[in-house]
C-alpha cells in the first residue's frame, strides 16, 4: 500500500469551503484515499423530528400573492446558505425562535437548517423586524433559498 501524503494546502481549502458554505463536514475519496473535514456539532437540546407542527407552533405566513415582488430580491431576505431541511423551533414541542412581528437583534437565531444530521443556527444578518416566514417546519430548502424577510 502506497503512503498517504497529506496535502496541507487542499486540507485548508476545503476547510475554507466548510466555513464559506456553513456545513458541518465534507468527505471526500480518490481511490482509497479519504478524507473527511468536520466541525464540532453544534449542540441543539433534541434533534427535532420531521412531524406535523404541534399546536404551539404557528403556521409560517402565506406566500405572497402572485404578482408581488420576489421575496429573493427584497434587501432584508434571509437565504438558506445551505440544502438542508428549515426547523423554526430548536425542538418538537418548543416555541419557534421567532414569529412574524418580532424584533431581532443581528446574531439572532432566526431557525436551524439540518444538513448532514448537524444542525446549524441561521442568525439575523442585521437588526430589524421579521416581517415574513416564507417556510414552513421541516421543510426542505435549497441553497440561496429566502427563508424570512427581516426588515
Amino acid at each position: 500500500m502506497a503512503k498517504f501524503e497529506m496535502d496541507t494546502e487542499f486540507i485548508r481549502k476545503l476547510a475554507d469551503v466548510l466555513e464559506e458554505t456553513h456545513l458541518g463536514e465534507i468527505e471526500m475519496a480518490d481511490g482509497e484515499r479519504r478524507i473527511r473535514i468536520a466541525r464540532p456539532p453544534i449542540t441543539v437540546a433534541a434533534a427535532p423530528a420531521a412531524m406535523a407542527l404541534p399546536s404551539a407552533v404557528p403556521a409560517a405566513a402565506p406566500a405572497p400573492a402572485a404578482g408581488a415582488a420576489d421575496p429573493g430580491a427584497h434587501p432584508g431576505a434571509v437565504k438558506s446558505p445551505m440544502v438542508g431541511t428549515a426547523y423554526l423551533a430548536p425542538e418538537p414541542g418548543k416555541p419557534v425562535f421567532v414569529n412574524v412581528g418580532d424584533k431581532v437583534a443581528a446574531g439572532q437565531t432566526l431557525l436551524i437548517i439540518e444538513a448532514m444530521k448537524t444542525f446549524n443556527p441561521i442568525k439575523a444578518p442585521k437588526a430589524g423586524t421579521v416581517t415574513q416566514v416564507l417556510v414552513e417546519n421541516a421543510q426542505p430548502v435549497e441553497f440561496g433559498q429566502p427563508l424570512m424577510i427581516v426588515e
